[in-house]
Parts: structure tokens; C-alpha cells; sequence
């Protein structure tokens, strides 16, 4: 079966790695570009579109289905890694990136696709790997892990405010012999617990994103993703993210504004000259059009940030 996906703000993220839309701007200059999500290539294929012949696409991904995607693609100038983002500095020179874009979370054939896990929607089995060579798949946490460790993860990382009943339902059933080892099984006990909840979003939904941030370190991913693009990026790089929801968008937020503010004490005797500069420029702040969110719900929650590296941290090495 084929899973489609459609690239939340495609345009705008594009023409924000790149620098500009202007296509004659954009072929007269040679460029390093990191696609730190391939996923289904839709970003990845648009920026090959627009770059020259001596330019260079490099994608990373963790999903071995994205990287059988990528195989797609036959083209010199395009290479993909299988690795995280939060690891692009063993494979990329420092200071030597000329635009990075992030599209953070989990994309539609992932989601659609029951086998993977991740849906509350279809019954499969529970994995929620993104990487299904490596790591503990969610079921296999949930058989072991601790009544306070999955109330800690529910509620940190998917915000839910009956976390405790989850959990202790998750144990209850567990001490009675039966592994969750099923997503309808997992959302079906949510559901059981979970008596409130806002108009039009299924009991099971934070549960479920909580527990697949947890198994894929989604949000230690990103924090280190982010020092690392920094690292890699040229001074006047680019680093666009898009993301989906408010815990990997505060952390992109705060990572992009202490890049930008310094914090000089009052007093100082300093010209204006004299004044320290920021690391990096925010740029902008991007969010989906109307009309884009109507031809794709999936984008209602999406958030697309910019920033412009200015200077380098510690010689060149991110703090």
C-alpha cells in the first residue's frame, strides 16, 4: 500500500532555506543545503528544483522507509544519511552549511500506515520506532516500565492532565497478565480513563504523542539538532524549522531568541560600536495560510521559524 504525504508550508520553507524566491538569485550562487527530515522528499525535491549544478543537497533520516524514498531520487548532486539531524555534525564540516531546514514530528505515511504503531485510529502493533533497526519499541517500554515513569512521560511530553489514571490503568491491566502489544488496546484503556476531553480530538491523542516523543527522544533530538545546525551553518546561514506542536516549538523559540538577545549589564561604559552583536537574526515567524489548512488539516498547528546565523559561539564550536 502507498502512503502519501503533503509538505506542511513547502514554499515558504523553501524559499526561507534558500534565502529568497528569486530563481535567478538562487541559480547564480553555489550552495550546502541539509534537509534534516527527508521523509517523503517533498521539501528535498522542491530545493533540488531551484539549486545549480554545483550546488549539494544532504538529507538525514531515521526512518528506513524514507531512506527507500530517497533511492527515488537520481540526481549527483543529493546524498541522505541514515542517522538523526541531532547527529549532522559527524557527518558535516563545521561552519561550511549554507541553509538547514527542520520539519519536526512525524509525517502522514507514517501515521497512516497501521504496521508503524502510531495511529490510535487503525489497529496495529505498538511499536512507534521511527528507527525500527534500534531502540525499544513502545510496547516493550510499557511492559516494563514504572507506574511514575509513564505518568511523568504522559504528562511531560503530551500534556495530558489524567496521566496518573493512564498509568495506573496501564499497570492494573499489566498485573492481570495482559501486555498492551496493540494500539486499539492502548487507545481503547485511554479511552476507559480519559472521561473529558476537547471537542473533536480523540482521548487517546496525547497519550499517544507522549508516549512516541518518549521512545524516539524526539525533543533531545531536537535541542541537540538545533546546537548542532548552528554549528554547521556558515556565518549568514540559514536555519528554518517547522513545527507542530508547543513543546518543540517553545524549545525552537527559546534556542532562536538566545541566539539573538545579549544580555549586556546596565552601566557599561560602551559606544555603540563597542556593543557585542548577537549570534543570529530572527527572521520570521510563518504559519499556514487559510487555504492551506483547509486542503490540509495537518497543517492547522504548524509553525515555521527563521533564523540568519551571525556569528560563531566559542570560536566556532556551539556552546
Amino acid at each position: 500500500m502507498t502512503f502519501t504525504h503533503r509538505p506542511v508550508l513547502l514554499a515558504e520553507a523553501v524559499t526561507s532555506v534558500l534565502g529568497c524566491s528569486d530563481q535567478t538569485e538562487i541559480a547564480s550562487s553555489t550552495k550546502k543545503i541539509i534537509d534534516g527530515t527527508f521523509g517523503r522528499g517533498g521539501h528535498s525535491r522542491l530545493i533540488l528544483s531551484k539549486l545549480n549544478l554545483q550546488s549539494q543537497l544532504i538529507a538525514f533520516d531515521k526512518d528506513l522507509q524514507a531512506i527507500a524514498e530517497s533511492k527515488k531520487i537520481h540526481d549527483s548532486r543529493f546524498q541522505i544519511i541514515h542517522d538523526s539531524f541531532a547527529l549532522m555534525e559527524e557527518h558535516i564540516e563545521i561552519e561550511t552549511v549554507d541553509g538547514i531546514l527542520l520539519d519536526l514530528g512525524i509525517s502522514s505515511p507514517q501515521v497512516d500506515d497501521p504496521d508503524r504503531g502510531f495511529s490510535f485510529r487503525q489497529d496495529g502493533p505498538l511499536d512507534m520506532r521511527m528507527d525500527t533497526t534500534r531502540g525499544m519499541s513502545a510496547a516493550e517500554w510499557l511492559a516494563n516500565a514504572e507506574q511514575n515513569e509513564i505518568a511523568r512521560v504522559i504528562k511531560e511530553y503530551g500534556e495530558e492532565r489524567f496521566a496518573l489514571q493512564i498509568a495506573k490503568a496501564i499497570i492494573t491491566r499489566r498485573e492481570q497478565g495482559e501486555s498492551l502489544t496493540r494500539t486499539r488496546e492502548l487507545a481503547t484503556l485511554v479511552a476507559s480513563v480519559v472521561r473529558t476531553r476537547e471537542a473533536g480530538q480523540d482521548p487517546a491523542t496525547r497519550t499517544f504523542q507522549a508516549i512516541r516523543i518518549y521512545i524516539n527522544q524526539e525533543l533531545t533530538d531536537l535541542e541537540n539538532g538545533l546546537r548542532a545546525a548552528f554549528t554547521c551553518l556558515k556565518p549568514s546561514g540559514l536555519l528554518a524549522v517547522i513545527s507542530f506542536h508547543s513543546l518543540e516549538d517553545r524549545i525552537v523559540k527559546q534556542f532562536m531568541q538566545g541566539l539573538a538577545h545579549i544580555e549586556v549589564p546596565r552601566g557599561l561604559p560602551l559606544t555603540q560600536e563597542q556593543m557585542p552583536k548577537p549570534f543570529a537574526e530572527l527572521l520570521a515567524r510563518i504559519k499556514p495560510s487559510a487555504e492551506e489548512i483547509k486542503e490540509n488539516p495537518r497543517s492547522r498547528s504548524a509553525i515555521l521559524r527563521v533564523m540568519r546565523k551571525i556569528k560563531s559561539q566559542n570560536g566556532g564550536r556551539q556552546l
